[in-house]
């Protein structure tokens, strides 16, 4: 049986253990957190899978064909519980801006291979 407890000073302790209070955390892939926004982790990965993308397969690919695997990828990664955020204008635009990055570096190695 479990004893919970809240002291005066707002700690809450269970079975004579004081819980930690914590700024953030990550939860089934996601951040919770009073400072940073999932969007951020999310932009960082897409990011990474781009520049990936970009140094691994270079002109080497089609440019259709290293738009799926953006598609699968990065772009996945990117939209992964999104249905649950609430974007204000510049988190949007944060959001276009990462796609729209990869896709200027896709057609500019396209016309110069």
């Amino acid at each position: 049986m479990w004893k919970l407890r809240v002291h005066t000073e707002g700690q809450i302790v269970i079975n004579n253990n004081i819980i930690e209070e914590v700024t953030g955390f990550k939860y089934l892939g996601y951040r919770i957190s009073e400072y940073k926004s999932d969007l951020e982790d999310k932009l960082q990965t897409c990011n990474k899978i781009n520049g990936a993308i970009r140094r691994h397969f270079g002109k080497q690919m089609n440019k259709e064909t290293k738009l799926r695997i953006h598609n699968i990828t990065a772009k996945s990664a990117l939209k992964f519980g999104s249905e649950a955020w609430v974007l204000n204008k510049r988190e949007e635009k944060r959001s276009e801006a990462a796609q729209m990055k990869f896709f200027e570096t896709l057609t500019r190695n396209n016309k110069t291979g």
